[in-house]
């Protein structure tokens, strides 16, 4: 057979200007026939077809070759490591590894507590054992016809150099409340100053503040305030200013400097959806109750006028409940037909949020009809939530 007069460069100058050939082949199976076709060489073959075969097969491969072999090796390796990473994942948490797989997808970044939280199936509070060393702040937010607060809570990372008052005021600017059917109330027209040596708050509006301006408004500023406050702090007092000077004018309260921070508890949670609304929050009655069986009966009828629905339903029938050292015991009735959904586990967490509300700590099911419920073993004494209604923020 003659000599080829084409030099190498030659043929590489004449590969690039014939037309660019597609290969959808997975990566491996090039990868393997190429393996065996290097294997493989008949000493039959007709000198002439065989050259004309490799040049045929250069001319499919050598785009794919030059421009893909690097990716096609790393695809391999990064396949490989995905797999092993999956497996040694998913025996310790395989929900955690979806929804971490899911946000790797959409380059965005989850911390470990919200990981823990999103897969707690049905659950609407935040728990202790879901935080992590993160640090839980709550906002009392107006539903959509501003008749009562919504306890809106969420979990940020910790920050050692400011303290809870820079973190709750920072935050509010992240809250979507509309998006979450309530109304669009943060951040507030005011500053914060906390004093730690005598343990208050200052809040500071401007002379145009419309903070005074109805009673509706009026009461719903203040109220939010001290809900704000004593949720996630200990301070005692609030001391109010207009543009620097002592005091607010409002409407019905009149000309006042400062309000005592009375402690958010005593209430009973019921069932709130907004309209036009999937969700369902966990909302507190707007009175106090004088004891835990009051709120448990409240619970049982709904506030209709405020919108808020029963949330101790027929799924969550008990017969009595004791109280000793901080510790719930309800004893269920025989006949109660309890089902695994999301209506028991609603009452459940209401039941759990309004026995905090009286100083409970943790809560004992006795001869429960089922043992799981939602997230819950209800064979094992369960802590009372930290707080109510969590939402992520970024």
């Amino acid at each position: 057979m003659k000599k080829s007069e084409w030099s190498d460069k030659q043929l590489e100058e004449l590969l690039r200007q014939m037309p660019r050939i597609q290969d959808n082949r997975n990566p491996r199976d090039i990868y393997q026939n190429l393996s065996i076709k290097q294997r493989k060489k008949p000493a039959w073959v007709v000198p002439g077809l065989a050259t004309a075969a490799a040049l045929l097969l250069i001319i499919l491969l050598v785009p794919n070759l030059l421009g893909g072999t690097e990716y096609s090796f790393d695809s391999l390796k990064q396949e490989n490591s995905s797999s092993e990473e999956k497996i040694s994942l998913s025996d310790e948490n395989s929900a955690n590894l979806l929804k971490k797989a899911d946000t790797a997808d959409r380059g965005q970044e989850i911390s470990e507590p919200e990981l823990k939280m999103m897969t707690g199936s049905n659950k609407s509070a935040i728990y202790d054992d879901e935080i992590g060393n993160g640090t839980v702040i709550t906002y009392w937010i107006p539903d959509s016809q501003v008749q009562m607060l919504v306890p809106i809570s969420t979990v940020v990372n910790p920050d050692t150099s400011k303290d809870w008052l820079t973190v709750f005021t920072e935050s509010m600017g992240l809250l979507k409340e509309e998006e979450w059917g309530l109304t669009d109330y943060y951040p507030l027209n005011a500053t914060f100053k906390w004093d730690s040596n005598t343990n208050t708050v200052t809040v500071d509006v401007p002379s145009d503040h419309k903070y005074g301006q109805g009673s509706t408004a009026e009461t719903i500023f203040i109220h939010s305030l001290n809900n704000n406050i004593a949720s996630n702090s200990k301070v005692n007092k609030i001391i109010f200013t207009t543009n620097g000077q002592p005091g607010i004018e409002l409407g019905n309260h009149g000309f006042i400097k400062e309000m005592k921070v009375e402690p958010v508890g005593k209430h009973a949670y019921f069932s709130y959806t907004p309209d036009g609304m999937d969700s369902i929050y966990l909302v507190p009655s707007t009175e106090k109750y004088q004891n835990l069986n009051e709120a448990f009966e409240a619970m049982k009828a709904g506030q209709q006028e405020l919108g808020l629905t029963a949330s101790i339903g027929p799924s969550f029938t008990f017969k009595e409940f004791s109280i000793k050292e901080n510790r719930l015991i309800i004893n269920m009735d025989e006949n109660s037909k309890m089902e695994n959904n999301l209506a028991t586990v609603i009452s459940f967490e209401a039941i759990l949020l309004t026995a905090k509300e009286f100083g409970i700590e943790t809560i004992a099911i006795v001869n429960p009809p089922i043992q799981l419920l939602g997230p819950f073993d209800l064979s094992k004494e369960i802590k009372v939530p930290l707080a109510a209604n969590l939402r992520l923020i970024q």
